[in-house]
């Protein structure tokens, strides 16, 4: 039986443990403290023997200030484990601003806010030849996407021309991953959909699903926003998703926000 360590059982990589566990695999999930069905990751005797005896290993945990918790722990022990496919969420952050312009996965990187993840990204592809990066956009999908904000009463529509931003449906991200697994070579893939917009249009979406006035257009000093929102409205690109597509038979079930926001109503 194959079986898969997931290291961070966070939102996306819980609904891929999901999807693997209906195809008959078996799913270790790793969290900071221990659950009924997860081991705590600084259990590191249990950790190590599931790092020892997974067949696959993804981590999604993101870095914490300057360094990559699961590298600086684990990584001598994933770096030596005999599993035959190993993978890493990581983010299109790294790409930084592009002024708006097109990123595939051999665009330069290190030019944004984010310069751990860029050091971590680097990191885990460096540790092991089966290693497959995925490169992430911005996530969404049931229980955490523009339609909950609306109905919250959370939702802005900030005025910045020309502001664009790519997305992913949490759903084929898992696809993405999955498709990994089957087969296709290691190396970095953008999953991403295939229709990068401004954030004012899923807002504006979301608010004709549900029947609901849209929001005001506000500056981002008039909506108060957090710094990390303001660090998301400072980055402006377009994340191409060809290469995915190309090698591992990836296609999309959600395209387009539009499809994407109706499958989570």
């Amino acid at each position: 039986m194959p079986h898969l360590l997931v290291i961070g059982m966070g939102y996306t990589a819980s609904r891929l443990a999901l999807r693997l566990r209906s195809q008959g695999w078996r799913v270790t999930g790793i969290r900071r403290a221990a659950q009924a069905d997860m081991l705590a990751f600084d259990d590191e005797h249990a950790v190590c023997a599931a790092i020892a005896d997974a067949t696959h290993i993804l981590s999604s945990v993101p870095p914490e200030g300057d360094a990559d918790p699961v590298l600086t722990r684990y990584g001598v022990a994933i770096a030596a484990a005999p599993a035959v496919w190993s993978g890493y969420l990581s983010s299109t952050g790294v790409y930084g601003d592009a002024a708006g312009a097109w990123v595939d996965e051999g665009s330069p990187v290190g030019f944004g806010r984010r310069s751990a993840r860029v050091r971590a990204d680097a990191d885990w592809g460096a540790l092991r030849a089966d290693m497959r990066r995925f490169r992430l956009p911005g996530i969404y999908g049931p229980g955490r996407s523009a339609l909950d904000r609306v109905r919250e009463g959370r939702a802005h529509r900030i005025d910045l021309p020309g502001q664009i931003f790519s997305r992913a449906h949490v759903d084929d991200i898992v696809a993405g991953v999955i498709a990994s697994i089957r087969g296709g070579p290691a190396g970095i893939y953008n999953l991403s959909d295939d229709l990068p917009c401004a954030q004012n249009r899923l807002i504006e979406e979301a608010c004709a699903i549900l029947g609901r006035s849209l929001p005001p257009l506000q500056t981002m000093e008039e909506a108060q926003l957090s710094p990390m929102a303001r660090g998301f409205y400072a980055e402006n690109r377009r994340v191409a998703n060809g290469r995915a597509k190309r090698l591992l038979g990836w296609v999309p079930l959600y395209p387009t926000y539009r499809q994407g926001l109706r499958a989570c109503d």
